[in-house]
């Protein structure tokens, strides 16, 4: 069951709220109408009984932005997700600035409205329950020192499982393979091995790769799905779905996959020149799971076929990477890549694609869509 809180002075956009919701059985519905409102509600439950707020910023008594404030400024209640919705742009950036994890435009598309939401709402379970286990790990500590072992083991499944699952939510927005995760994936772990990355870092490289593109649950239908180029406008909106993905991921340093999927969402289109997105790093400066994650994930979008490409001959897509060394992508790792390439196909022939129909958004590198 699905907790959320609507917020929102006008009475007739609270309505339209519950009424959006109402069809569906796992969603209860809250209201408050104004800042002081919601925080009070918030404070008077239990830190993990709302699993979204729904906030509007123009309120009166306590407004949208304060709201933002202290949930994101309190520790116990910072990871609560939170979607502003408005209709000014300017209000919008200033609230993903200040911690808010997405936003929806008025007047409110309902699908979108449900869609998003309940994209939060299942993520925010999934926080609360890697929470749980932390808890149920320390009173094991406690009981006994020889479950431990066993313990921990328990946990790090479940954080690859729940990785997994937090992977395909993003792989059902863009309605990519699930061939493409598993690839690059693999593809990601072999190069980190070539590279001389430690055992459990190889491991932890595979199972935090899939959730590199976890963003773009945030990104608008209309721009994600969007089959030819992107205008200028759209393109920086897209672009930001490498921050939307490192907020839905922060705070997880005790979790070392999460946390490596932090990186490698917020840092995978960064380049090694410097004129990647969204911080411009370069070189040394960008973290090698990136590093190798961005190659992995460029030369699987290059050699699989796509609903508006086939699959580019093997030369001609080492051929554009290659181009790309030293200014897109780290030259040693990318040598190290090509110099093993049987490695990687016998990953392609391994995990290959059971549909040559499966729906896609990727686009070519100059388009600026990986």
């Amino acid at each position: 069951m699905y907790k959320i809180l609507a917020v929102d002075d006008e009475p007739f956009n609270l309505d339209l709220i519950e009424l959006a919701f109402s069809e569906i059985e796992d969603i209860i519905v809250e209201t408050a109408i104004d800042g002081k409102d919601a925080l009070d509600k918030i404070y008077s439950k239990s830190p993990k009984y709302y699993n979204t707020v729904l906030l509007d910023l123009s309120m009166p008594i306590k407004n949208g932005f304060d709201v933002l404030k202290e949930l994101k400024n309190n520790d116990t209640y910072k990871f609560l997700p939170v979607i502003v919705v408005t209709a000014n742009n300017e209000e919008k950036h200033n609230a993903l600035r200040l911690g808010a994890n997405d936003f929806l435009s008025k007047p409110v598309d309902i699908e979108e409205l449900k869609s998003r939401t309940l994209n939060y709402c299942k993520l925010s379970q999934f926080q609360y329950q890697l929470d749980d286990i932390n808890q149920v790990l320390e009173d094991k500590v406690k009981e006994r020192t020889l479950k431990l072992q066993k313990a921990l083991e328990v946990a790090k499944e479940t954080e690859y499982e729940i990785s997994e699952r937090l992977g395909k939510a993003s792989e059902f927005r863009d309605l990519e393979t699930g061939m493409h995760i598993k690839r690059m994936s693999h593809y990601s772990a072999k190069l980190a091995e070539l590279a001389g990355l430690p055992k459990d870092e190889v491991e932890i490289i595979l199972h935090a790769s899939p959730l590199h593109d976890i963003g773009k649950v945030g990104i608008p239908d209309n721009i994600l799905l969007k089959p030819g180029r992107f205008e200028q406008k759209e393109f920086e909106i897209m672009k930001m779905h490498t921050t939307i993905g490192g907020k839905i991921l922060e705070g997880a340093e005790k979790y070392p996959v999460i946390n490596a999927g932090k990186i490698i969402a917020l840092q995978h289109h960064e380049k090694i020149d410097g004129t990647g997105y969204p911080n411009g790093l370069k070189g040394d400066e960008i973290h090698i799971y990136a590093k190798i994650v961005a190659i992995a994930d460029v030369f699987d979008a290059l050699t699989s076929k796509r609903v508006y490409k086939p699959a580019l001959d093997l030369d001609v897509a080492i051929g554009i990477m290659k181009d790309g060394a030293g200014t897109h992508f780290d030259s040693t790792l990318l040598e190290l890549f090509f110099n093993n390439i049987n490695e990687f196909l016998k990953i392609r022939d391994i995990f290959k694609d059971e549909s040559s129909e499966t729906p896609s958004i990727l686009n070519l590198i100059e388009e600026g869509r990986i």
